[in-house]
């Protein structure tokens, strides 16, 4: 049986852990019976009640772990909770579930036959978007479609969805070569992956906005443009080594 790992990274969402893990654990129990899957709660540094909700739900499903950072990053927590558990596909999720679950079986269907990289887009053409501010909408397209796809000539549509999976072989060859720990680290990833020739699949996705997200869009934005100036220059998939 093949083994599926799911990280979600959280910080400070005692509001909101206990009833959405148990939701995404629900789901898993119903929709991937074929596979072996855990969950595992990747805390970076919260200083609320988060641990306590999180160890507590741990304790009660043997298929959820928490796994526990003293750093902030939501890149750090996913590439340290991917390169510290076993599995033959490893996805990741935001916690607030913005994006439907009915199409996490998709992404590891499309690994199982043959891509390498495997996200949710809000961008690709069928996908249905709600609640999502004009702001927010054309500043996603701006980044997505100008500075990624026009600096970097890739074919992805959207690098900022928390929603995607990946196989082994990109946590093992792919993912210590991604340098950023923060908001981009997955943006990264796709780049650096289809630059270096690695297969990505799209989901046009339902994805529903979360009005209380913290995300900060001006400091967000300019921590991705440093990483996307830092890859434009270094152009790290021309080294084979």
């Amino acid at each position: 049986m093949k083994k599926v790992e799911i990280t979600v990274p959280v910080y400070n969402e005692e509001k909101e852990l206990e009833a959405n893990i148990n939701k995404l654990a629900n789901f898993c129990s119903k929709n991937l019976k074929k596979y072996s899957w855990k969950i595992t709660i990747a805390d970076n540094a919260s200083a609320d009640n988060t641990p306590i909700i999180a160890a507590n739900l741990s304790k009660n499903n043997p298929n959820i772990t928490l796994f526990r950072l003293e750093e902030k990053g939501r890149g750090r927590a996913v590439k340290r909770a991917w390169s510290s558990f076993e599995a033959d596909y490893f996805a990741y999720m935001d916690l607030d579930l913005s994006t439907d679950l009915k199409h996490l079986p998709n992404l590891i269907k499309a690994l199982e036959g043959g891509y390498d990289i495997a996200i949710g887009s809000r961008l690709a053409k069928g996908s249905n978007v709600e609640g999502r501010t004009m702001l927010r909408e054309l500043t996603s397209r701006t980044l997505n479609f100008f500075f990624i796809q026009f600096w970097f000539r890739t074919h992805f549509t959207d690098a900022q969805c928390g929603f995607k999976a990946v196989t082994k072989e990109v946590v093992q060859k792919l993912l210590p070569k991604i340098k950023d720990n923060d908001w981009f680290f997955d943006g990264e990833l796709l780049i650096v992956g289809e630059k270096s020739g690695y297969k990505i699949y799209e989901e046009p996705v339902h994805w529903v906005d979360n009005p209380g997200s913290t995300v900060r869009l001006v400091s967000t934005i300019w921590g991705d443009l440093k990483v996307m100036l830092r890859l434009f220059i270094t152009q790290p998939w021309k080294n084979k080594k």
